[in-house]
């Protein structure tokens, strides 16, 4: 089986943030306004000349996603609505250099990620909405495609990745895969190249070339590698609410512990979680965005340690289905879900439950350490059988999912 060490880096991350931005963000009705909502192309088109991120939209987001413990980000240089937020050097002048905006905002972006340390990633529709040649001559479209990822490849730097979606608007076609794949390894040779299979499809593997399986909105599974000529990765990308565009009026959004569950499961099954923003038209966050960003980052700065380079360690937690052990050489990460907070019984429910968890382990453990502050736990290892007490939080703390550090 091959193994690319870039793919292995890749999973390394971790953690990523997902952005969604464009023409759509000025209308605030999510990404698919424009086809969901029966948009004219007279009315759309008015929407370039209205378009005018602010001027440190981009470091602004990436610092975001620094302090909310990403270490990668996937922007949307062009959605199903066809506009380009790079410039696409006379394909057509349906970009954001050519707009009311008349700058290359892709250019900011991959800018501003070198800045605060965080690796770019391009998001690039396969099916297009506004390019005419998709509907009515097709090997033609493709090589429009083609030659705007040879503009991405080609004027922007070392790039993580590639993430493409929309080959299930037409199942039967003949993407020439082949082609588009390898022009990117011509110019982008370490490049990720992920082609998301949507809701339907989620975990599926593809082309030899591609080097993850998706899991869109859709809690991770263990990959069988039996027979498989090249190791993968996996990721699952997530969104607060109900859109991946930003949405004035989707209220539906789940809660920041949520959210660090899913993590927390990514990580369980090996997978990167792509956790997405849906900025303004002006591309400042909305502000329950970064709240949760915030506290999320919170959260990834007290276990930093486990959810990267850990892995997922094949043993299974006797008495606890929730609970998981993830290793990294001769250090194990424990961790650990729905513990409660132990208070007065007028101010905390004080949930009465099994706070251990046992499991099978050959190596001798040394010692069980809470990350988050450093304390010892108390357990006992008898052959190779394993318990380890957990306690409850102390008042004044509850951090969602907590992980014990073994040291063997």
């Amino acid at each position: 089986m091959i193994v690319k060490e870039y793919i292995k880096d890749f999973e390394k991350m971790g953690f990523g943030m997902f952005v969604h931005f464009g023409l759509y963000s000025i209308l605030g009705k999510g990404e698919w306004a424009k086809l969901s909502l029966s948009i004219s192309d007279e009315e759309y088109g008015t929407l370039p000349g209205l378009f005018h991120p602010k001027k440190d939209w981009a470091s602004d987001l990436a610092r975001a996603a620094k302090e909310a413990g990403c270490k990668y980000i996937n922007l949307t240089v062009r959605h199903h609505d066809g506009f380009s937020l790079f410039d696409t050097c006379g394909l057509n002048a349906y970009d954001a250099p050519h707009s009311g905006c008349g700058r290359d905002l892709v250019r900011e972006f991959v800018d501003a990620c070198r800045e605060e340390g965080m690796i770019p990633f391009f998001y690039h529709t396969l099916l297009d909405w506004h390019e005419e040649t998709y509907r009515t001559d097709f090997p033609t479209y493709l090589k429009y495609l083609r030659d705007s990822i040879e503009i991405l490849c080609r004027n922007y730097g070392k790039i993580g990745g590639f993430w493409f979606d929309g080959m299930w608007d037409k199942p039967e076609d003949d993407w020439e895969e082949d082609v588009l794949y390898g022009l990117i390894r011509r110019y982008q040779p370490e490049a990720m190249i992920i082609n998301n299979t949507g809701l339907s499809a989620r975990g599926t593997l593809g082309h030899i070339e591609l080097d993850s399986v998706t899991f869109e909105r859709g809690k991770p599974e263990a990959l069988n590698f039996d027979g498989v000529p090249k190791y993968v990765a996996s990721e699952m990308c997530e969104i607060f609410a109900d859109h991946w565009g930003y949405a004035r009026e989707d209220l539906a959004y789940r809660s920041p512990a949520q959210m660090i569950r899913e993590l927390a499961e990514c990580r369980r099954y090996g997978s990167n979680m792509l956790l997405n923003v849906g900025p303004l038209g002006d591309g400042s966050l909305r502000l329950m965005d970064a709240a949760i960003l915030d506290l999320m980052g919170k959260w990834v700065n007290y276990y930093e340690e486990a959810i990267r380079l850990p892995r997922p360690s094949g043993i299974e937690i006797k008495n606890k289905k929730s609970d998981f052990l993830l290793k990294n050489g001769n250090t194990y990460y424990l961790f650990c879900f729905d513990l409660p907070m132990r208070a007065d019984a007028n101010v905390a429910l004080n949930e009465k439950g099994d706070f251990s968890d046992t499991f099978a382990l050959t190596e001798t453990i040394q010692t069980v350490i809470w990350m988050d502050n450093g304390e010892p736990l108390n357990f006992v290892q008898e052959g190779s059988e394993v318990t380890v007490y957990t306690e409850p939080f102390c008042y004044g703390r509850n951090l969602v999912v907590r992980v014990a550090k073994i040291t063997c």
